[in-house]
């Protein structure tokens, strides 16, 4: 894998986090896993430290809820391969803090777009069902579709998850 982004995109619990996990596990370790959920309640803590309890040692986990392109840009300049978990918990973030989500994005993207490292990012493709019934659902919704198709647009590797499966979107060589 080269640098440049890889998206992997999928709804919920369809194996994207796996498959983004064994992208960057398969090049030389350590590698730097940047988490974006909040433990904001007990079921989402369990979650978080199912997450942690599975993966393989030489991660080096930084969690970081806001400031995403920072971290990122920090993990770059280590030299190890990234994987960013989850975009979408990141976005939800950004919304819930009054951010200005536009702003926020482009710094991102500017990021994603220079890091000199593998970089493996997950996202839940959030498209695919009923138009949401309130306007902040519907607000995220749109957020989120821009996201994913401006990440899609600079990423080099674009896959696609359904029942553990990867579909390539896009793969530039």
């Amino acid at each position: 894998m080269t640098a440049g982004p890889t998206l992997v995109l999928g709804g919920a619990r369809s194996g994207k986090s796996r498959m983004a996990e064994s992208l960057v596990t398969g090049l030389p370790g350590p590698w730097t896993y940047i988490a974006t959920a909040r433990a904001l309640d007990a079921e989402m803590a369990d979650r978080i430290a199912h997450h942690r309890a599975g993966r393989i040692p030489g991660w080096v986990t930084v969690e970081e809820p806001l400031d995403l392109a920072g971290a990122l840009s920090a993990a770059g300049g280590t030299g190890r391969p990234v994987l960013i978990d989850c975009l979408t918990l990141w976005l939800t973030n950004i919304i819930l803090a009054g951010r200005d989500v536009p702003a926020e994005c482009r710094l991102l993207l500017g990021t994603l777009s220079l890091l000199p490292v593998p970089t493996v990012v997950v996202a839940n493709e959030v498209g695919l069902g009923i138009v949401p019934g309130d306007a902040l659902s519907r607000l995220f919704r749109d957020h989120a579709g821009r996201l994913n198709q401006d990440v899609a647009a600079i990423a080099r590797r674009v896959l696609f998850m359904a029942a553990g499966l990867p579909l390539t979107l896009k793969e530039v060589p």
